[in-house]
């Protein structure tokens, strides 16, 4: 590790000094530039080599099977499902075609090396030392890219976020609102990074890519999961059977959401919460929602500030998704303050250490967003063929279940099980990638689950492996 770190650092020192002589290569007398450029390819060419090494480690690192990154660490608990610096605004100048930019500035170069004078010398050796100076200058620009995108795959930038008239606003905000020191909140943010793997990680998937259930639940229903989940809840029985008394939620939903978002605990995120949150509320990245999702993390940052002043924690101390969801049941910061119960006795509310508050935050989460006690999860149904069918509409109306059964069979949904005629359901599609979709109608427990993490997806995973744990540990205690 130290010798990464020096490697590092010597690469940064060497473009630094290649990007200087380079600047002053094209402001400096004609006579200079020549030795000004030489000094600019002497430190940078070693540059360039350390960064073809480091890049072709952490290619080797990233294809690693022992990747820390968890594809469970889903915008939890209210998130609904992604100019950075004043260098840096959005990482696109980065991803210019190295040889594209050889092209222009090759062609530049020639137009502007060929003097219209042939007679005159001196006229010529200017245009020729201009010539080379735009192009080395391009080349520096071009090297320093490929220094950015080799850094920003996960690793904190800086960013002089106090130079942000949007943080500033904040700060502002937070002291007039909420009594923080100003001073306090410009130190605060000179500490926080920006993390561009954050904005990568919150892009929605490549429009025209079919989504594909059997798959997604593959990868929650599956032995080590259902291993760890009996571990859990034979662990945690009391807790789990006083969660369901106090709050109607029965232990294998429960059982289910904490397997889904952490793998009972072992992965509940690697990303400081604030470098997340200030980098999602300030900097989000350009979707149709941006200003929605902008102001959505804006207040969770403000959340999380808040939080950590009355529990006296360090912000800087809360590690968790690239949401900035926290602890077991990866409660967003304004969840935490709204719904998370201290349920061990100890006098404090821990999501990241006491997977006994985790279960009794999970009930109450569900509790006030309208999980009944008794009430049927969903029921599978099919769908009619004929052109003229309803059903299509009663898809992605809402996360509700606002329609009656007789409105559901009016609109072309075939249910072959006994259901309950007196309650309300809602229509779900699972797309199964080249297999036929499947339809189920949810009921209002079903939709209460989609609060916790708005997806169709999501929501049977967590019924389905709660389900494979409960009948996994039945058959273990046979």
């Amino acid at each position: 590790m130290p010798e990464s770190v020096c490697w590092q650092a010597a690469r940064r020192h060497a473009f630094a000094v290649a990007d200087a002589c380079t600047i002053l290569a094209t402001t400096m007398k004609p006579i200079l530039s020549p030795l000004l450029l030489a000094l600019s390819a002497t430190f940078c060419l070693p540059a360039l080599i350390m960064l073809a090494a480091d890049s072709r480690a952490a290619a080797t690192t990233s294809n690693s099977p022992t990747s820390t990154q968890s594809s469970s660490t889903n915008p939890s608990p209210g998130t609904g499902s992604g100019a950075v610096s004043n260098a840096r605004p959005t990482g696109k100048a980065a991803t210019k075609a190295p040889g594209k930019s050889k092209a222009r500035d090759k062609s530049k170069g020639s137009s502007k090396g060929s003097s219209k004078d042939k007679h005159n010398d001196k006229a010529k050796d200017r245009s020729k030392t201009k010539s080379a100076g735009d192009s080395a200058g391009k080349a520096g620009k071009a090297s320093m890219a490929r220094m950015h995108r080799a850094t920003a795959h996960g690793d904190p930038e800086f960013a002089n976020f106090n130079q942000w008239r949007a943080v500033t606003e904040f700060i502002d905000e937070m002291s007039n609102e909420h009594g923080f020191d100003r001073e306090a909140l410009r130190a605060h943010f000179s500490r926080t990074h920006y993390i561009d793997a954050v904005v990568k990680l919150i892009n929605p998937p490549p429009a025209g890519r079919p989504k594909n259930w059997t798959a997604y639940r593959e990868r929650f229903v599956e032995p080590q999961r259902l291993q760890a989940g009996v571990a859990f809840w034979n662990r945690h029985e009391d807790a789990l059977r006083r969660a369901e008394a106090e709050f109607g939620v029965p232990a294998n939903i429960i059982v289910g959401i904490i397997g889904v978002e952490t793998f009972y605990g072992r992965d509940t995120g690697r990303f400081r919460v604030v470098d997340a949150l200030t980098t999602l509320a300030f900097a989000y990245p350009d979707t149709p929602n941006r200003d929605a999702r902008k102001d959505y993390f804006r207040n969770e940052l403000r959340q999380v500030l808040l939080y950590a002043r009355e529990n006296e924690v360090d912000p800087f101390a809360l590690h968790g998704s690239f949401a900035g969801a926290i602890g077991w049941p990866q409660f967003m910061p304004g969840s935490i303050r709204k719904y998370a119960v201290d349920f061990d006795g100890d006098g404090k509310i821990d999501l990241r250490n006491s997977p006994i508050d985790a279960i009794g935050s999970v009930g109450s989460f569900l509790a006030n967003h309208g999980w009944l006690s008794g009430l049927p999860l969903v029921y599978p149904v099919a769908v009619s063929s004929a052109s003229d069918a309803g059903w299509p509409g009663l898809i992605g109306q809402s996360l509700e279940a606002r329609h009656t059964l007789a409105q559901m069979k009016e609109a072309g949904v075939n249910v072959a099980l006994a259901v309950p005629e007196s309650i309300t359901y809602g229509l779900v599609d699972l797309q199964d990638g080249n297999r036929p979709t499947r339809y189920w109608i949810g009921t209002g427990n079903f939709f209460a689950i989609t609060q916790y993490n708005r997806s169709f997806f999501y929501a049977m995973a967590v019924i389905e492996l709660g389900q494979a744990v409960a009948q996994q540990r039945q058959r273990s205690m046979q």
